[in-house]
């Protein structure tokens, strides 16, 4: 399954018909979620997706408006749902939430979307002009279609190529890369690639902290439109066109921060992202790499850092695992990500002994085991390497932690396991004697 997302370009009388079928959804999806969470408080009990689509025609006899709507659409709101309270009770998102008009709108259909030429027919809206940029072969699953708070429309389609999805082979070149703010990526090859910082574009970050220095192009041109919307009157005219002026800024961020990351996790050729250290060639991490480590990071308890949570929240390192992940393994690549507890930083890659601990200006240190001299960021790296190698040959699959790597104390307690098996030998086992 691939994706393949489109700009459509709806014309006025189109624009009232998504905005219809936008609405119906909402509706369908809020009623649902209402439904299902009051049957729960009241037996225990939800109401399952199948139960609720069968109450969709009751709801057109009573609502004429609803069927205003292609029916498949209404329909895979409700699945949709039934799959994000499967989702919430699996513990991999939260209690799903009521949809707002003022927020970004999206349907979906399941069947009967046909892409000719540039013509994305949609059922009930008719053919829509679309920007294909990438052509494709396949059979199209499902179509959703979104609006963003900033006007734009767009179209993902889900492929099916038909092609298997490759086996992961480890046999090849390793690598090793530790994220930070100053560089955001350094590699055990001793690449590294400075931080753009799409809020502060032309603010380069100091040494010591992680205040911006010089001009503020995004934030700058951000909170002056902010500025301005906040003088606005409420349920204006103004505020409104404010308000997706706004938008606007906050979608070329965003689409600044993607360009950046699809770069540096595919190809590394475009001349903004050259190593900035300037050793060797322009480097292609998934292209040019068998086997990708990373650290795995907890960026939600990271932000808790009111000092760095704006950088941290900047620099995107969530979405860029994300991206090098499904690249890798789109390509029978092994993708690994070692414990966020594991000491790369205070373990020499030498040696494998502790370091004394270092302040976060320390970029460089001599090891007092082996007498060499460090680059902190380089060394952090290898050390991710090694250990990511190590649970390859190891066959767990699971990083060592060293025993309990969460810490106790605060006033929630974690109903998680709060120990983690400890392999013999391993780095953690190592630095924690």
């Amino acid at each position: 399954m691939k994706v393949v997302k489109l700009r459509i370009y709806p014309t006025g009388e189109q624009e009232v018909a998504l905005a219809k079928a936008f609405g119906c959804c909402r509706f369908v999806w809020n009623r649902s979620l209402q439904l299902t969470t009051e049957a729960y408080r009241q037996t225990g009990k939800g109401i399952s997706g199948l139960t609720l689509k069968k109450m969709l025609p009751q709801w057109k006899r009573e609502l004429e408006w609803l069927s205003d709507t292609y029916s498949q659409c209404l329909q895979s709101s409700v699945l949709n749902l039934s799959r994000a309270f499967v989702n919430f009770f699996e513990g991999r998102a939260r209690y799903p939430r009521f949809k707002s008009k003022h927020k970004r709108q999206s349907l979906q259909y399941p069947q009967n979307v046909k892409l000719e030429g540039n013509k994305l027919h949609l059922p009930k809206i008719g053919e829509v002009y679309c920007r294909v940029h990438r052509w494709f072969e396949g059979t199209i699953k499902t179509v959703t279609v979104s609006r963003h708070t900033d006007g734009r429309y767009h179209a993902s389609i889900l492929i099916d190529d038909g092609s298997d999805k490759p086996e992961p082979n480890p046999d090849g070149k390793a690598v090793g890369i530790d994220m930070g703010l100053k560089h955001f990526a350094v590699t055990s090859d001793g690449e590294k690639y400075n931080n753009p910082r799409h809020l502060n574009a032309s603010a380069p970050l100091s040494v010591e902290s992680s205040t911006p220095l010089g001009l503020k192009k995004h934030e700058r041109n951000l909170k002056r439109k902010q500025r301005k919307l906040s003088r606005k009157q409420q349920g204006s005219n103004s505020r409104r066109k404010a308000k997706r002026l706004v938008a606007r800024v906050h979608s070329k961020i965003a689409n600044s921060r993607a360009d950046f990351l699809h770069k540096l996790s595919r190809s590394l050729g475009a001349r903004s992202l050259a190593p900035c250290d300037g050793a060797g060639s322009h480097r292609k991490i998934v292209n040019e790499n068998q086997v990708i480590v990373v650290e795995n990071l907890a960026v939600k308890n990271m932000v808790k850092n009111h000092s760095l949570a704006k950088a941290i929240s900047d620099v995107g390192w969530g979405m860029f695992s994300t991206l090098l992940k499904y690249k890798a393994e789109g390509e029978g690549k092994v993708y690994l990500e070692v414990d966020r507890f594991f000491p790369s930083t205070h373990l020499c890659s030498e040696t494998l002994l502790p370091l004394p601990k270092m302040g976060l200006n320390v970029r460089s240190f001599e090891c007092p085991h082996c007498g060499q001299v460090h680059d902190r960021d380089i060394n952090a790296a290898t050390n991710i390497k090694n250990e990511g190698l190590r649970i390859l040959a190891s066959g767990t699959g699971a990083a060592a932690s060293g025993g309990n790597v969460r810490p106790k104390g605060g006033r929630i307690r974690s109903t998680l396991p709060e120990a983690i098996p400890t392999e013999v030998g391993s780095h953690s086992s190592i630095a924690s004697r």
